[in-house]
């Protein structure tokens, strides 16, 4: 498999490869014109880049690769080329200014890759912490890891994908390194309960697992019972944290309740405030100590109060506020006769009445008139209403002139015709019409509203930018097709790789063309089975978005 670098943007971190290129050969001419290679593997696509481009009218590149027949030189800004063999080559660079030729060699030495396992895919370390990774030790090799770093090893700190080039030539394998942050449990002071209360204990952390004293796996636990409650929390990557409690049941049950859980409509507060006469202290979640709290916010609101300097009772309600705006059915609105509105109320799992008595979301409008809808969930109620005309107009819209890649299907589609009959500027029919030709494209649609015409130019070009996938890979560590990556010749940017199993869990991903997936899942190699992908990239030239999706069978 051929590793390629994604976007000639990211040649900024490349741009070390320049010096590294510098030391593969000696400079048999001027270096006025000084350029980076993106890679040194062999059978790897090379990415030429000029360092400072400004002012050259044209170029010549030559690579001194002849077995490489007319591929063996280049007149384009963004060269690239591929060497079969290893070597030492001096590489040309003629560049125009003005109309006088600057000439520019530099020695390239084309390098087998090194094939070297980081460790583990996915690393999750404890916030604050680090590691070192280490690239294999070659006397008198170069490197470069993914921030420009240039040792052998380099120190994670940060949370990124860490890779390295070795003699200018990436590696296969890169790590992903996470970090859990560090939890911070507080269970709370001692307590003194009133027999009959019941408490829930909270351990919740990012990314940890838990064991309470009790045997209790789960992040919360139930205390009913009078003892002492720890816990020990297992956060990913980070030593362990524990905490205690004791708490304590004693003096007579006493009744307390700060009343149901309550909705509050925008703009609404509560105020809480349970009438206890043998109260001697107040606590509430808010942090407030005094006997009633004004809330204006979704919450879970507790209260623990103590009774008559003895002991505590405590309760809890959920105070839930309903964040939907008013309802919007739009404005006024004409709309062509033959077509219809869809109207939606959209306030959430409530109850709708509209002005005929229908009691759905949505409501569809086939006719002019005055529609208007009520809705309510709890006790927030909103209401809104609208006018619908009907007119005879009809706009057909093709959208605007388009640029295609060559051999690229295009698909055009009238808006603004719906309900009508259509004609091409072939006589075709159809709503819907297949562009697979430079040309200018037109359409007459008719309906109730009239009749409107639009027409539209198609361009195409030729693409450097196509990405291609296999269809089948191999990762069976004899060195050929061991990943699955793309294949491509030109720089792309905003590149994304998603794989799922038959399940649709995603079993890997990445941002970097230049990592492509090993086979292993967890560390395991994965099934001998057929996985789909999805990427999305964008061209740097064009600033295309392209979406695409495939299938990858993994075999021995």
């Amino acid at each position: 498999m051929r590793d390629h670098i994604s976007v000639f943007c990211r040649f900024l971190f490349l741009i070390p490869v320049l010096l590294v290129c510098c030391l593969f050969g000696n400079k048999a001419g001027a270096q006025n014109t000084p350029f980076a290679v993106s890679s040194t593997c062999v059978n790897d696509t090379s990415f030429f880049l000029i360092i400072n481009p400004a002012g050259i009218d044209s170029v010549k590149w030559f690579f001194n690769d002849p077995p490489s027949g007319d591929k063996d030189s280049s007149r384009s800004m963004q060269a690239y080329h591929i060497y079969n063999s290893v070597g030492t080559y001096t590489d040309t660079l003629i560049a125009w200014r003005n109309g006088l030729p600057d000439t520019t060699i530099q020695s390239v030495t084309i390098v087998t890759p090194v094939i070297f396992d980081l460790g583990d895919q996915d690393i999750t370390l404890c916030e604050g912490g680090t590691m070192t990774l280490q690239a294999p030790i070659i006397p008198g090799a170069t490197y470069l890891w993914q921030d420009s770093s240039t040792g052998s090893s380099i120190l994670v700190d940060t949370s990124a994908t860490y890779k390295v080039k070795i003699n200018g030539c990436p590696s296969p394998d890169s790590v992903n390194i996470f970090y859990t942050p560090i939890p911070e449990i507080e269970l709370g002071k001692d307590l003194v309960l009133c027999t009959g209360e019941h408490i829930a204990l909270d351990a919740t952390a990012q990314n940890c697992t838990y064991l309470w004293s009790t045997g209790n796996t789960e992040p919360t636990q139930d205390v009913y019972t009078s003892g002492t409650y720890h816990v020990d929390v297992y956060p990913k990557g980070c030593p362990t944290v524990s905490d205690d409690i004791t708490i304590t049941f004693t003096g007579a049950p006493y009744p307390f309740s700060l009343g149901p859980d309550t909705l509050l409509c925008p703009g609404e507060s509560i105020r809480v405030a349970p009438a206890i006469p043998e109260a001697t202290r107040w606590e509430w979640s808010t942090g407030a100590t005094t006997p009633a709290v004004t809330i204006s916010n979704t919450t879970n609101l507790w209260a623990l109060v103590e009774i008559n300097n003895t002991c505590s009772v405590v309760d809890t309600i959920f105070i839930n506020y309903n964040r939907l705006k008013k309802l919007d059915l739009g404005n006024d609105t004409s709309i062509c006769k033959g077509n219809f509105l869809v109207l939606t109320a959209d306030f959430g799992n409530g109850q709708y009445l509209w002005q005929d008595s229908s009691d759905q979301a949505t409501y569809y409008v086939t006719k002019p008139g005055f529609y208007y809808v009520h809705a309510q969930i709890g006790r927030c109620e909103s209401m809104d209403s609208i006018s619908v005309k009907f007119e005879d107009t009809l706009r057909v819209n093709l959208g605007p002139d388009t640029l295609l890649c060559r051999n690229e299907v295009y698909q055009l589609r009238a808006t603004g015709a719906g309900g009508g009959t259509y004609k091409w500027q072939d006589s075709t029919s159809t709503p819907m019409y297949t562009v697979t030709r430079p040309g200018f494209y037109a359409m007459v649609a008719t309906n109730s509203c009239g009749q409107s015409v639009d027409s539209v130019e198609v361009k195409y070009h030729d693409c450097e930018c196509q990405l291609y996938f296999p269809t089948a890979f191999s990762p069976n560590g004899d060195g050929r097709n061991d990943y699955f990556r793309p294949v491509y010749r030109c720089p792309i940017y905003d590149y994304t790789l998603s794989i799922y199993n038959r399940w649709g869990e995603r079993i890997f991903f990445t941002t970097d063309p230049q990592v492509g997936w090993n086979g292993r899942v967890n560390g395991t190699l994965a099934d001998i089975a057929t996985y789909v992908w999805i990427v999305d990239y964008k061209e740097v030239i064009t600033r295309f978005a392209v979406h695409k999706t495939g299938t990858i069978t993994l075999v021995n």
